[in-house]
C-alpha cells in the first residue's frame, strides 16, 4: 500500500544528533542499495533500518523510497534529498577535521577517491602511500571510492571527497593538482573484430574511422583524442571495465590502460592495433580543494603519495 506523507506534517527545523543520524543510516540504505543489504553495513537489523528510514520520512515529509516485491527505489525527492545528504554529511565530517585540526590532532575518516584500473598500473604506488599515511595517522581511517573523472573532481569541490586522484584533462580553477605517475594507453580489438589478427601495417587514423569507436562518455583525455582524430563512437562507457566490455564484444575498438589489458592480451581476447601508432600518454594527479583549506589528513596523504612516487 502507498503511503502518501503530507508535506504539512514535516517538523525538521534545526537539526540535531538524531538527524544525522536518520541521515547516516539513509545514506548507507542507497548505497547498499537497500535496507537488507545495509544490515552489515550499519550493524543493526532490517526492522530498525526501516523505521529510520521512515521516521526520516516523516520528519521531511517525503517519501523517500519503494520498498516492496519489486526491490528497493529511490523516488524523484528521494534522489534530491540522498544528494542534499550526501553534501550535509560532508560538510559535518569537514567540520570535524577543522575542529581537529585546531586541536593538532587527526581522526575521523579521509574520504579517497580514484580512477578506476589504477592498483595494475606498475608506475602507481597509491597503495604505498596508503601505507605511509596509515602509519602516520594511524587514527584515520581511510575510505576508498572509484569514480569517473567527472564525479571525482566534482565530490573534491564540494567536500565530499577529501583527495582525488584522475589522469589529468582540463583544469579548474577551484582545484590544485599534483603530478603522480603515467599511464600509457593502447587501442585494441576483440578476438572477433575484423582487425584482429590483421596486417596493420597500412592502417592509419583515417582508415580507423571506418570501424565503429567506444570511448568514455564523458570529458577525458580518451573523448579528447577520439575527437581530435575524429574517430566514430557508436559505443559509449563510463569506466574502463564498461570500455573492455565494449571491445571484448568485437563489435568496437577502444582505448585501454596497457597494464589493465594485458591479462585479456595474454588470453588472447584482445590484440593491441598497431601500439607503436596508436597510443596516447596519461598523466594522472591528485587534486586538492583551493578553498576552504583542506584537513591537515588530507594534507598529510597528498605529501605520501608525493613520497611514494618520488621515490621510485
Amino acid at each position: 500500500m502507498q503511503v502518501t506523507l503530507s508535506r504539512e506534517r514535516a517538523l525538521l527545523g534545526q537539526l540535531d544528533d538524531m538527524d544525522l543520524r536518520l541521515l547516516r543510516v539513509f545514506r548507507s540504505v542507497v548505497q547498499c542499495g537497500g535496507m537488507t543489504a545495509a544490515e552489515l553495513e550499519l550493524n543493526i537489523g532490517t526492522s530498525t533500518i526501516s523505521r529510520h528510514v521512515k521516521d526520516l520520512e516523516t520528519r521531511l515529509g517525503l517519501v523517500l523510497c519503494r520498498r516492496g516485491r519489486a526491490g528497493f527505489a529511490l523516488t524523484e525527492e528521494g534522489q534530491r534529498v540522498y544528494a542534499e545528504t550526501q553534501q550535509l554529511l560532508a560538510s559535518v565530517d569537514a567540520f570535524r577535521s577543522g575542529i581537529d585540526d585546531i586541536h593538532g590532532r587527526m581522526g575521523g575518516t579521509l574520504e579517497l577517491a580514484l580512477f578506476d584500473k589504477t592498483a595494475t598500473n606498475p608506475a602507481a604506488h597509491i597503495d604505498e602511500a596508503i601505507a605511509l599515511f596509515c602509519e602516520r595517522a594511524p587514527e584515520v581511517t581511510p575510505s576508498l571510492h572509484v569514480a569517473s573523472i567527472n564525479e571525482i573532481e566534482r565530490g573534491v569541490i564540494d567536500g565530499r571527497f577529501a583527495l582525488g586522484i584522475i589522469p589529468a584533462h582540463r583544469a579548474s580553477r577551484s582545484l590544485r593538482y599534483t603530478e603522480l605517475f603515467g599511464e600509457t594507453m593502447l587501442l585494441y580489438c576483440g578476438r572477433r573484430h575484423a582487425l584482429f589478427g590483421a596486417d596493420h601495417a597500412g592502417l592509419t587514423w583515417a582508415r580507423l574511422r571506418q570501424h565503429p569507436f567506444a570511448g568514455l562518455g564523458y570529458h577525458s583525455p580518451n573523448m579528447e583524442l577520439s575527437h581530435r582524430e575524429q574517430l566514430v563512437r557508436r559505443a559509449s562507457g563510463f569506466d574502463q571495465e564498461a570500455i573492455a566490455t565494449l571491445v571484448l564484444s568485437g563489435r568496437f575498438l577502444g582505448f585501454l590502460p596497457d597494464h589493465y589489458a594485458a591479462g585479456f592480451a595474454a588470453q588472447g581476447l584482445l590484440q593491441a592495433v598497431a601500439p607503436e601508432r596508436f597510443s596516447y600518454a596519461c598523466q594522472f594527479v591528485s587534486l586538492l580543494r583551493r578553498a576552504p583549506q583542506p584537513s591537515r589528513a588530507a594534507m598529510l596523504l597528498q605529501q605520501c603519495l608525493v613520497a611514494a612516487h618520488q621515490a621510485q
